[in-house]
């Protein structure tokens, strides 16, 4: 074999070549030491060391820990709410208790559950809307809330405030109700006694009539105060109690058909209609003697509206009063209707000026203070004849 060896440039001549010579088998190590030792040579030579293989691990732990703490740092930077949230224990999104102190909330006309919360949350009512909300959700059958304004307290639980809400008793306002025919000067005072604002406030509000939406026309805001049942809020102003009330006036006017034109017109007529008639019958004669009387050219000769121009709270009227040609109110000197109204009507009245009943009538006189009997005439004789009874009752 060895005249056979490749040449010295062939490419694989170092692996072709044989070895020389064929090593010999080592000899068996006789006692245990030179075995370990052999074992631990061979394993040397064959394997790497415990020492590589353990600090491999360590790094390899390391770059790990190091990519799961980059990745933890991301994620807890983009969910730290959530997290903290999870990681805290959890408090109660409630108060508990009936609260203290006093809080004023307003519950509007179509609001609803979650609204009410939310206003509940923003008056310190309750600590959380959704906890509001959401007992609402359970409730079987659903609550019904009332319009106005509610006396509560501030960090009330959930419950609590429910219940307050519900009970009749917490509900505050300022209800009042206006009788048809009063004037505005007895408003004022009906108004200052209920709402603790001063007759002066409402005086003063009345004055600027014209800003309440009375027109230019009219000498002032009497007759534009609709008589009816009124629920006012704690903090509103006069005028803006005035406002409400003028307004429900043109409400009753429109249902009733008065052209926009004519609404200055008929309220005049209807106050007063709503101040002479002893009764809701008597009202469309009223108006049929009053309209008769003005398509004659006849002075109206209401003792009622010299009374009102005159002041004071008689029902008679004296010789002098009734001659004063400058008082503008005054229907015995003055032809046609006053130049206002002489007090605020109510719908009976507005529908007697427009629709006078059917007669001839030209006097009337209210024979029975008491009662409001009163007796309707044609003629003068049976006017006068009217008016001695009245006298012998009076």
């Amino acid at each position: 074999m060895t005249d056979r060896q490749p040449p010295e440039d062939h490419p694989f001549s170092e692996f072709l070549r044989e070895p020389a010579s064929t090593p010999k088998p080592a000899a068996q190590p006789r006692s245990r030491r030179e075995r370990r030792e052999t074992h631990g040579t061979v394993q040397h030579s064959t394997k790497p060391p415990r020492r590589r293989r353990v600090l491999t691990g360590v790094i390899v732990t390391v770059v790990i820990l190091g990519l799961i703490g980059g990745g933890g740092a991301f994620v807890y930077s983009t969910f730290e709410p959530q997290i903290t949230a999870m990681l805290t224990p959890q408090s109660t999104d409630d108060y508990s208790g009936d609260g203290s102190g006093e809080v004023m909330v307003k519950i509007a006309d179509g609001e609803f559950g979650d609204a009410i919360g939310v206003k509940l949350q923003e008056a310190g009512v309750v600590k959380s809307s959704d906890t509001f909300y959401s007992l609402l959700l359970k409730e079987d059958p659903q609550p019904v809330f009332q319009t106005g304004t509610f006396k509560l307290a501030q960090k009330m639980s959930s419950k609590s405030a429910l219940a307050a809400l519900l009970d009749p008793a917490n509900k505050v306002d300022y209800t009042v109700t206006i009788p048809e025919g009063k004037t505005a000067s007895g408003i004022y005072q009906s108004l200052a006694d209920v709402t603790g604002l001063s007759f002066d406030d409402f005086k003063a509000a009345g004055a600027d009539f014209v800003s309440l939406g009375v027109p230019a026309e009219a000498p002032s805001i009497e007759g534009f105060l609709f008589p009816a049942t009124y629920e006012f809020q704690p903090g509103q102003t006069a005028a803006e109690m005035l406002k409400t009330m003028v307004d429900r006036t043109y409400q009753a006017l429109d249902a009733a058909g008065v052209p926009v034109d004519q609404r200055f017109h008929v309220l005049t007529l209807a106050g007063l209609i709503q101040s002479e008639s002893g009764s809701k019958d008597d009202m469309y004669k009223v108006s049929r003697v009053f309209q008769n009387r003005i398509a004659q050219g006849m002075n109206l000769q209401s003792d009622a509206t010299v009374r009102y121009g005159a002041g004071g709270g008689e029902v008679d009227t004296t010789e002098a009063e009734r001659e004063d040609a400058s008082n503008p109110y005054n229907t015995y000197a003055n032809p046609g209707l006053p130049v206002g109204p002489i007090s605020n009507p109510g719908d009976d009245a507005i529908d007697a000026a427009l629709h006078p009943a059917d007669g001839e009538w030209l006097y009337f006189v209210t024979v029975n203070l008491d009662t409001g009997e009163t007796i309707f005439s044609v003629t003068q004789e049976e006017h006068d004849e009217a008016v001695q009874q009245y006298q012998a009752n009076h």
